[in-house]
């Protein structure tokens, strides 16, 4: 589910209910060991971006510097309108 590879933390499969959880702390123990940021996230590998998947990852954004340290790339269609409908596109920094 979380790989962190080349310096990139790399989400895969699906985030859900029975999921969540394990999925946010892997990814809060890279988050806490990365010494530079911003981190890359890449969700290229993220087979159903939901409003799940969102939360998990805004909550990873909150424990960074500033709450600024992630940058998200490969970012889905759906999950860019999730993100446009939740009004978060000014916070998440997409590339």
């Amino acid at each position: 589910m979380i790989q962190y590879i080349d310096q990139q933390l790399i989400v895969s499969k699906t985030i859900n209910f029975e999921n969540a959880e394990q999925v946010y702390q892997a990814g809060l123990k890279y988050i806490q060991q990365h010494q530079n940021f911003p981190l890359i996230v890449d969700l290229a590998q993220l087979e159903n971006g939901n409003t799940l998947s969102l939360a998990v990852l805004v909550q990873w954004l909150r424990k960074t510097p500033d709450c600024k340290g992630l940058h998200f790339k490969n970012v889905s269609e759906k999950m860019l309108k999730i993100i446009q409908a939740s009004h978060l596109q000014d916070d998440l920094k997409l590339i």
